[in-house]
């Protein structure tokens, strides 16, 4: 279940902030958003530049989704865009701002994806000369297809940081305008476009619920949005991973936060811009805080009921909303904006997410059952199985560990079930004449010959 990060001092003495319900709560009633270092002048003024050269995306209300979450949820499909995710905002307003000596010159910038793919694309159509500098983790598709719109790539570092860093030291690179995939003053304007298009598109929004990484993105729509609607709300969602926007909050300003692997490897940045942090700050009402779990569930839902691939940082929105989720009771009710930022998923990790997803709903078991080692003893096993409407994805046999009796074997199975009321009725039933095993995830097996355990 979603949940607040446990950090020491997090919320507390600081105006305004305080949580409450598994949020960090910010007080933006304080801010005067003409003070900022973005204005809503510049997002008009990036909306009128895109008016050409940028598909519109759609804002659609999803029956399903509404009726899992009790609330009514639009989704933005930012993922429509030809590269794949919102970036292309930023990226073809801040090519549209630079002079004309600059665009002869060209730019550069640190991306393990998306940033760099719409550069790339927009670029080539500008005629302005792209180059990007992309960490050796970077999905090679991405990496291949920034290549094949024309951009010269550098692969360079284990992350962002190490890309960056070389991005803006070699010699090469000196006369090339560095761009910020979410810092920069025109990407934060051109990302304020997507808030624009959704309260143009339903201006009844009670909430906007924003992923958010480098906050970039979370600055210009929290900014568009309130400046449009002060009494719609902003929530920020980040993944437990890397809670990046939480810690600057916490210590008022941009800090460096640990990172560890996630699904939403898009919002893994580990120090939210500084720029994006004043103006974000300013119109974010709420932080909440999603798991691995949660991510990958929204992914399946959103293949099961949207039909579409999203990765994991686009998901993160919906993924607040689900049952369990840390907006879920929140939001109850209300008429909610999510933004589908990017599709741009690995399909061999799309394969392993699913899979995830159906294990995180229930829909995936797995146990051991001793059985007997005689001719017939596992074919029992799987007809009882089958018998109760499951269906074996995977099954494996093990004698070496068990000690008790030559004439058994273990059978380790992993079977597919409708829901998490089915599963439970297969363990009852397999529990009348088996002794089932649980496996936990971090030890040895452990035996109970009166109950049976599914994970």
């Amino acid at each position: 279940m979603g949940h607040m990060m446990p950090r020491l001092g997090c919320g507390l003495g600081r105006v305004g902030g305080r949580q409450i319900h598994g949020l960090m709560w910010n007080d933006t009633s304080k801010f005067d958003l003409r003070q900022l270092p973005v204005a809503f002048e510049d997002i008009a003024r990036a909306a009128a530049r895109l008016d050409e050269g940028l598909d519109r995306t759609s804002l659609r209300r999803s029956h399903f989704l509404s009726a899992i979450c009790g609330m009514d949820v639009h989704l933005k499909f930012e993922l429509n865009l030809v590269t794949g995710s919102f970036k292309e905002r930023g990226a073809r307003n801040a090519l549209l701002c630079l002079s004309e000596d600059e665009k002869v010159h060209g730019v550069v910038a640190a991306s393990a994806g998306n940033h760099a793919l719409a550069l790339a694309w927009h670029g080539a159509s500008l005629g302005i000369p792209v180059n990007v500098v992309m960490p050796t983790i970077a999905p090679l598709a991405k990496v291949e297809k920034c290549r094949m719109f024309g951009a010269n790539v550098l692969l360079h570092g284990q992350n962002i940081a190490d890309a960056k860093e070389k991005a803006l030291s070699l010699p090469d690179f000196e006369k090339l305008t560095y761009i910020n995939g979410f810092d920069d003053h025109e990407i934060i304007a051109g990302a304020g476009t997507l808030g624009l298009e959704l309260l143009r598109d339903e201006p009844r929004l009670d909430a906007v619920v924003v992923p958010c990484g480098g906050a970039g993105m979370l600055a210009g729509v929290g900014l568009a949005v309130k400046t449009l609607n002060r009494d719609c709300q902003v929530y920020a969602v980040e993944a437990e991973a890397c809670p990046s926007f939480q810690e600057a909050l916490c210590a008022s300003g941009p800090v460096a936060t640990t990172t560890t692997s996630t699904l939403a490897d898009g919002l893994a940045v580990p120090t939210v811009g500084s720029r994006a942090y004043a103006v974000a700050e300013a119109v974010t009402d709420a932080v909440s805080i999603i798991d691995e779990k949660q991510i990958a569930l929204a992914i399946l839902r959103l293949v099961e009921y949207e039909k579409v691939a999203v990765e994991g940082g686009g998901a993160a929105g919906l993924a607040a909303l689900l049952p369990g989720g840390p907006l879920h009771e929140q939001l109850a009710g209300k008429r909610v904006a999510v933004p589908l930022c990017g599709g741009n998923i690995d399909t061999t990790v799309l394969g392993r997410v699913l899979e995830r997803g159906l294990a995180a709903d229930g829909r995936l078991s797995r146990f051991t059952a001793t059985v007997s080692d005689r001719p017939g003893g596992v074919a029992e096993l799987t007809k009882l199985v089958a018998a109760m409407g499951a269906s074996i994805k995977d099954i494996y046999h093990e004698r070496a560990w068990l000690q008790s009796a030559v004439d058994r074997v273990q059978v380790r199975c992993v079977v597919e079930v409708t829901n998490r009321e089915h599963g439970e009725e297969v363990r009852k039933e397999l529990g009348k004449h088996y002794p089932l095993v649980w496996n936990p995830s971090l030890g040895s097996l452990r035996e109970s010959s009166q109950d049976s355990h599914f994970y």
